[in-house]
C-alpha cells in the first residue's frame, strides 16, 4: 500500500510530465484550429489545467487505495 506521501509524489511527477506534453500538444495543436495565444498565455492555460489533473489523479489514488484497503480488511 502507498503512504499518502508516496501518492503525493507520483501524482506530482506524472502531472510534471503531463504538463510538458500538453504545453508541447498545444504548441502544435492550437494553431490547426485557428487559436492564437502568447507563450504567457500558453503556460497559464496549462498550468491551470495540471493544478486541476494533479488534484484528480491524487484523490483518485486516494480513493482506489482505500478501496483496495477495505477490501484486504474484510
Amino acid at each position: 500500500m502507498q503512504s499518502r506521501r508516496q501518492s503525493l509524489i507520483e501524482s506530482f511527477v506524472n502531472v510534471g510530465v503531463g504538463y510538458g506534453v500538453a504545453l508541447l500538444s498545444q504548441f502544435i495543436i492550437f494553431p490547426q484550429f485557428g487559436i492564437r495565444v502568447t507563450l504567457a498565455e500558453n503556460l497559464w492555460i496549462c498550468g491551470w489545467f495540471t493544478v486541476i489533473s494533479l488534484l484528480r489523479s491524487y484523490a483518485l489514488r486516494r480513493a482506489f487505495n482505500g478501496w483496495h484497503h477495505a477490501e484486504d480488511s474484510r
